[in-house]
Order: C-alpha cells, then structure tokens, then sequence
C-alpha cells in the first residue's frame, strides 16, 4: 500500500470515526461532544416536506442539544455513506433516530489542524417513527 492509499486510509477512518460519535452524540444528547466536534463556522440547515428552511449557528445548536434530554438503551443509526476529497474535506450521509423522528443527514466535514471538524449539517425528517406504530 503506497503513501496517498494509507493516507486515504486513515482520513476514511478518521471520518468514520467522527461520524459515529456524532451520531451517538445526537442519540444521547451530547452537546459536550459537538462543542468540540462542530467548527467555529459550524451551520445546520432543517429541510422541510414543503422545501422551506430553517437554520442554526453553533451557539444555537449547542443549546437545543443541551435542552433535550437524552435517550436510554443503544443509540439507533445507521453511516449509508462517506466519501473523502482531497484529504481535507468529507461528506457523510447518515441516518439517526431521534425519537420520535428518524433523520436524515447530510454532513460536511472540513480538516483542521490535524482534527476532522463539522463544518455543515444538512438534514430532513425522513419518518415520524410515532406514526410509523
């Protein structure tokens, strides 16, 4: 394995990683987590069914993460994809429960200083799980 495949290696891993504590971060109401995961220019964007939008900043999503309470058993997720670019940048495509909704997320993920920073969060409702019973 020659120097870019174990590099390449290595950034997927590190991806994989963030994506995985992220999810278990959304599951378990982390905000301790994404303070340090979310880049200092950190947004979020809420697509709703009617293509209308809503958004958050950091600060903002550091707080509506603190006022949930956190969920109990084994978070519910699943990573459908990660793809990285030029060792900087990644885009994960993931789905996370939060009851009572399932998520889904489109993140954007940018190198800084040697650490893998979420810098974009782009996500929709994709099932009611409460109507789904």
């Amino acid at each position: 394995m020659d120097g870019s495949s174990v590099d390449s290696k290595r950034a997927f891993d590190e991806v994989f990683a963030q994506a995985v504590a992220y999810s278990e971060a959304v599951y378990y109401a982390r905000a301790d987590v994404f303070k340090g995961m979310c880049h200092e220019r950190f947004s979020m964007t809420l697509i709703n069914d009617d293509g209308t939008t809503l958004h958050w900043d950091k600060a903002s999503y550091l707080e509506r993460v603190s006022g949930r309470t956190a969920f109990e058993g084994n978070a519910s997720y699943e990573i459908k994809g990660i793809d990285v670019s030029g060792g900087t940048m990644a885009r994960v495509h993931l789905w996370v429960d939060v009851p009572s909704a399932r998520y889904e997320d489109h993140l954007g993920f940018v190198l800084v200083d040697g650490s893998w920073k979420l810098l974009t969060k782009v996500f929709r409702t994709a099932v009611r799980l409460d109507a789904a019973e």
